[in-house]
C-alpha cells in the first residue's frame, strides 16, 4: 500500500518569526535598557556612596592577629570586649593578606563561638553520648593506642595532621609521629 502525500505542489515557505542578527539584537536591548532608566530614573541604579556602619561594640578594645585556619598567617584585628572576641575586621595593612581573607578565615570568629561547638569530651555508650572528663578521655585514647600499638606494631597507625595547625605545631605533629616509631604521617589536604 503506497502513501501519497497530500500537497503535490511546489514547496510553500512557511513565515515564522522574524529573525535578527546579533549586532541588530545589542542595537535594540541597549535602547530598551537606555528607555527603561530614563522613564524610571537612576534612583534604584545609582547613589551616594556612605561610610559603613559604626561598630556595634564601641568599647570594644582591637587586637591585631593571625588567623589559625592554616600556616599562611593572615591577618585579622580581632574586637574584644570584656574578654571576649566580639566581632573581627580585616587587617588592611598585613603584609601577606593586605586585608584579604578566604572564607575560613572570614567565619573565623564564628567558628570559635558557634553553639555547635563541643565544649567537652563525649563518649558514646550504649549509643547515647555522654559527657566524660579530660583526664579520662585523654586516659582512654592513650591506652587505646598503646593496645594497637602492641597488637600491630608502630605502623598500624596513620597520623593526620590538619589545615588549621600552624608551622610549629605541624613540626611537633611529624616529631611525634616519629616518636611513636612511624612515617605514616601526611596532611588532610592531599586525602
Amino acid at each position: 500500500m503506497r502513501i501519497r502525500a497530500r500537497w503535490s505542489g511546489p514547496a510553500r515557505k512557511i513565515r515564522g518569526p522574524a529573525r535578527v542578527d546579533r549586532r541588530e539584537f545589542l542595537k535594540k536591548a541597549g535602547i530598551g535598557v537606555g528607555g527603561g532608566l530614563v522613564a524610571g530614573g537612576t534612583a534604584g541604579f545609582v547613589r551616594k556612596a556612605r561610610a559603613g556602619e559604626k561598630s556595634p561594640y564601641p568599647d570594644a578594645r582591637q587586637v591585631k592577629t593571625v588567623c589559625t585556619h592554616c600556616s599562611v598567617g593572615c591577618g585579622v584585628v580581632a574586637e574584644v570586649e570584656n574578654g571576649v572576641w566580639v566581632r573581627q575586621e580585616l587587617d588592611l595593612l598585613h603584609p601577606i593578606s593586605r586585608g584579604a581573607l578566604c572564607c575560613k578565615g572570614a567565619s573565623l570568629r564564628d567558628v570559635a563561638a558557634s553553639d555547635k561547638r563541643l565544649r567537652h569530651p563525649l563518649k558514646r555508650v550504649d549509643g547515647k553520648w555522654q559527657k566524660i572528663s579530660w583526664e579520662n578521655a585523654l586516659d582512654e585514647i592513650a591506652n587505646k593506642l598503646l593496645e594497637i600499638r602492641e597488637e600491630s606494631g608502630p605502623d598500624s597507625v596513620f597520623w593526620m595532621g590538619s589545615a588549621k595547625m600552624s608551622n610549629e605545631q605541624c613540626y611537633l605533629f611529624r616529631k611525634m609521629a616519629a616518636l611513636w616509631g612511624t612515617n605514616n604521617v601526611d596532611h588532610q589536604a592531599r586525602v
